[in-house]
């Protein structure tokens, strides 16, 4: 039976994946997440995710863990204009985060990665997310109480901000929460996991 192991410390992760009703464990590494300077922001996340696999390769080629071990990584990126909005480090940077984002649209997007002893499969998605102006008492308000200091573009879809703040989105929700379960579920499918 194969082994899943999702190399994620992510808890939204984690409960999406669980949702699909597939049996898991947690394992992470970590890792260096800078990424070349000059790489388009639509591919730093599966970069990322790439170099998140990469970590356990020599655990799975060597056999230390179960021969029909698969690892699933992640990355996310929040992307604005060409700029990319990572995690903020603290509340004035969320806040000019949520400004920015405030009455325009941008892009999330998530690498995945599936580990395998037969390689490496890659693939991603793209949402488009609509913001509506906020104003700073709403983004004052949101941060104060979810402070959402691990999330890229400072902000949870599945939170307060997104349902008082998002008009629209084109996309897969779960893409923006953080993992595409539908194109997870079909790799996992296809390689034999479920």
């Amino acid at each position: 039976m194969t082994q899943i192991i999702l190399a994620s410390g992510s808890p939204r992760r984690k409960e999406l994946l669980a949702s699909l009703g597939v049996d898991f464990q947690v394992k992470t590494k970590p890792i260096d997440e800078t990424f070349p300077a000059d790489l388009p922001a639509r591919e730093v996340a599966t970069y990322i995710a790439k170099a998140k696999a990469e970590a356990f390769a020599e655990e799975i080629k060597s056999g230390k863990v179960n021969e029909q071990a698969l690892v699933i990584t992640a990355d996310t990126v929040v992307i604005l204009g060409n700029e990319i909005l990572a995690k903020p480090a603290d509340k004035k940077e969320a806040q000019a985060m949520l400004q920015a984002l405030s009455g325009s649209t941008h892009l999330v997007i998530t690498g995945v990665c599936i580990l395998t002893n037969e390689g490496l499969q890659t693939f991603d998605e793209t949402t488009s997310v609509v913001f509506k102006a906020l104003s700073a008492a709403e983004i004052d308000y949101y941060i104060d109480h979810y402070q959402p200091f691990d999330k890229a573009g400072a902000y949870g879809i599945q939170e307060w901000i997104g349902m008082v703040g998002i008009e629209r989105i084109e996309g897969d929700y779960y893409n923006v929460v953080g993992l595409p379960v539908h194109k997870v579920y079909a790799h996992l499918k296809q390689l034999g996991a479920l």
